[in-house]
């Protein structure tokens, strides 16, 4: 199941499971982290104790947990619940790594590199799309000419192994059938539920939530730190700028990461759409999942 912020996954994701005795295996980045509870919309432990997930706080939040390592994860979790005969439900909102996942990516395990790394970060990106344009091409068309952290990976990659890592990477389908969920809404009225849900979220303890991770040694250049928000909550904490400001600056983040996902999930073949904004849009996905499971 995948979709933009916001648009339901996870009432969707515990109502199959409900019905077809499943389990939720998160795809969503931000869940991985133990302690980011509320400014990631993670499921409530009341929710996690009626229907069982995986992969949630499964990592230490200065740790960087990569897609190398949620394939691996994921596809245990994945033959664990099948093994005892309950449905597996992956649902999440991180592109990459549900595309991964669903075609079968073999994603190079290069360790990180710290101090490669933190070299390359303080170079242009220009500088950064033309260094890796000339030792793998391939990345660095699938990439694009923007995205740092991504052309970063791909150059450690070349640095660490000499090889490119569109040599290193490709891809092996998975034995399963698949059925794709894909929930959305009018872009505008999603908006407006992000716009309300983040200030809910500020309200909701998240600023006291930040405060505790900075006390535990998480700072803004921890990769966890990366999901939305969470750099905007902590300069609160530290005096840097208002409760306004960091709301309203967190509020058009995730407007632009939808964007982002909307692109991302167009690129996917065979999904079956739902608006999420009808009503009885769950009950349409608990019809199609009895009528695939029935094939």
């Amino acid at each position: 199941m995948l979709g933009a912020t916001a648009t339901g996954k996870t009432s969707l994701a515990i109502r199959l499971a409900q019905a077809f005795d499943g389990e939720v295996i998160s795809a969503d980045s931000r869940y991985f982290y133990r302690g980011m509870d509320v400014g990631t919309a993670k499921p409530s432990i009341e929710e996690r104790a009626g229907v069982p997930h995986h992969l949630i706080d499964i990592a230490d939040p200065r740790d960087d947990y990569s897609l190398s390592r949620f394939l691996t994860d994921a596809y245990v979790a994945v033959e664990d619940v099948a093994a005892r005969w309950h449905l597996p439900i992956v649902a999440g909102g991180t592109p990459q790594y549900l595309r991964a996942f669903i075609e079968g990516w073999h994603v190079p395990e290069v360790p990180p590199d710290a101090e490669l790394r933190q070299r390359l970060e303080l170079e242009p990106v220009e500088d950064l799309s033309k260094r890796l344009l000339h030792v793998d091409a391939v990345s660095a068309e699938r990439i694009g000419p923007q995205n740092k952290r991504r052309m970063i990976r791909a150059l450690e990659i070349h640095t660490l192994t000499g090889v490119p890592m569109s040599v290193l990477a490709g891809k092996d389908a998975p034995p399963y059938r698949f059925l794709v969920l894909g929930l959305r809404q009018d872009r505008e009225q999603l908006y407006d539920r992000i716009d309300r849900r983040v200030r809910d979220m500020f309200a909701g303890g998240w600023l006291a939530e930040v405060r505790d991770l900075y006390a535990r040694g998480v700072t803004a250049a921890t990769p966890a730190m990366s999901a939305h928000g969470y750099r905007e909550a902590l300069e609160v904490v530290q005096g840097v700028t208002t409760l306004e400001d960091a709301i309203v600056r967190t509020q058009l983040m995730v407007h632009k990461y939808v964007r982002h996902q909307e692109t991302w999930f167009r690129r996917f073949a065979d999904v079956q759409w739902l608006d999420s904004s009808d009503a009885g849009f769950e009950d349409v996905a608990v019809a199609w999942v009895r009528a695939f499971l029935a094939q």
